[in-house]
């Protein structure tokens, strides 16, 4: 069994005092910090990665700021875990350079970098108790017993499990396992937390629990957190910053709300959250206010903001454009069949496919001969009300507002 890597003093990147609660006791757990913040924590620089001839990563630049929680987050084979490896020291780039603290640590071993990893699967000593295996890092930097004894204390509540510091790991349930693994993580002050995967063994409501602990947990210390993730749900959860990757490269990075309002490209449109796609031309574009109007095969005119900020699209080159489930509704038809018009709004007639019952939402799909079968998401219960329910075949409606279309140049 592989014992997890622990940190050394005087090891590159050097301790920082900012990051001490107590200039006398060095050794307290961090609590979140204002200073230093022009220094980012993490620095990768051009990097590439190359496994024979398969590029893993391919040219990043990514800084991470201090005090961070950074999810990458993609499908498998987009060289998230590759990139989260290389900081952690068990792959080294075949190019480019990474910076932590703003010094490189090329060639340093994972044991000399100041940074832990957390895995999906914790690697948890089974002959040690909690106690025991969260001190374990301390012993080996030959910390004092009572230095041990109370640091361990303060970490096993800092995770909410003070007082299971006898127990052994297997009384303990999944998640409580993965917080005495964050809390031998954190023991030793990393200047990076990476997490890869952890919270995939744990069922879905387990899953969602430890997702707002972990959120919560990495405000209250102040440590950098690079999490990888396949979860869309995971990533929009927690993060204050997600890289979305694919095949290598970042495609998107931002705020999770930013993301998911304002995607790049179609994929980043389909990998978060899920969308709508409408392929189209444009017929004219906006620079000032940078939308574009385009027009579906069928005829179908939409006007919609371009969402990537330096696309100039000229007339008649192809794009897409993503609308939300959530932005559309259904209306019932009227009375002579016509869709009606109103200033602001699309409306064009449908029937329903399907409708799926989702406790708070039901997800329709709907066929259109104007734009082919849409995904409608409807809220079950707004205000106390009931909301009007479709069946399958039934005719209907389908409308949403121009501001739902996003224009994809990619």
């Amino acid at each position: 069994m592989t014992a997890p890597a622990v940190p050394q003093e005087g090891d590159l990147p050097g301790d920082r005092s900012p990051r001490q609660t107590d200039p006398g006791a060095p050794d307290a757990l961090p609590t979140a910090v204002g200073s230093d913040r022009e220094i980012p924590d993490v620095e990768i620089l051009e990097v590439s990665k190359r496994f024979g001839t398969v590029t893993a990563v391919d040219r990043m630049t990514l800084r991470i700021a201090r005090g961070e929680f950074y999810s990458f987050l993609g499908p498998s084979g987009c060289g998230k875990t590759t990139t989260l490896r290389m900081i952690a020291g068990f792959e080294q780039p075949t190019e480019g350079e990474i910076l932590l603290e703003g010094r490189p640590i090329a060639g340093v071993p994972p044991y000399r970098r100041s940074v832990n990893t957390v895995f999906q699967h914790y690697a948890l000593f089974p002959h040690m108790n909690v106690a025991q295996n969260v001190g374990y890092g301390l012993r080996q930097r030959k910390v004092s017993k009572v230095d041990e004894e109370h640091r361990v204390t303060e970490a096993l509540e800092l995770v909410r499990l003070g007082g299971y510091g006898r127990r052994r790991t297997w009384e303990l349930s999944g998640g409580q396992q993965q917080r005495v693994a964050l809390a031998r993580a954190l023991i030793n002050h990393p200047t990076v937390l990476l997490l890869d995967e952890p919270l995939g063994a744990l069922d879905r409501q387990l899953r969602h629990e430890m997702q707002l602990e972990l959120k919560a947990l990495q405000k209250r210390v102040g440590i950098t957190f690079v999490y990888v993730t396949h979860d869309q749900e995971e990533a929009l959860t927690m993060s204050d910053v997600i890289v979305v990757m694919r095949d290598g490269r970042i495609q998107q990075q931002g705020h999770p709300e930013g993301l998911y309002r304002r995607p790049a490209n179609r994929f980043v449109a389909g990998f978060i959250g899920t969308s709508n796609f409408i392929a189209s031309t444009v017929a004219a574009f906006d620079p000032a206010s940078h939308t574009a109007l385009v027009e579906s095969a069928s005829g179908v005119r939409l006007s919609g903001v371009v969402t990537d900020d330096a696309a100039r699209p000229e007339p008649g080159s192809p794009v897409t454009v993503a609308i939300r489930p959530e932005q559309v509704r259904l209306d019932a038809p009227t009375d002579d069949g016509a869709s009606g018009q109103e200033a602001g709004w699309t409306r064009i007639p449908g029937r329903v496919r399907q409708g799926t019952y989702l406790g708070d939402q039901t997800e329709y799909r709907v066929a259109t001969e104007g734009v082919g079968d849409l995904i409608v998401r409807s809220q079950n219960d707004t205000g106390g009300a009931a909301t009007r329910s479709f069946g399958p075949g039934e005719g209907v409606l389908v409308a949403w507002r121009d501001d739902a279309n996003l224009v994809l140049v990619a």
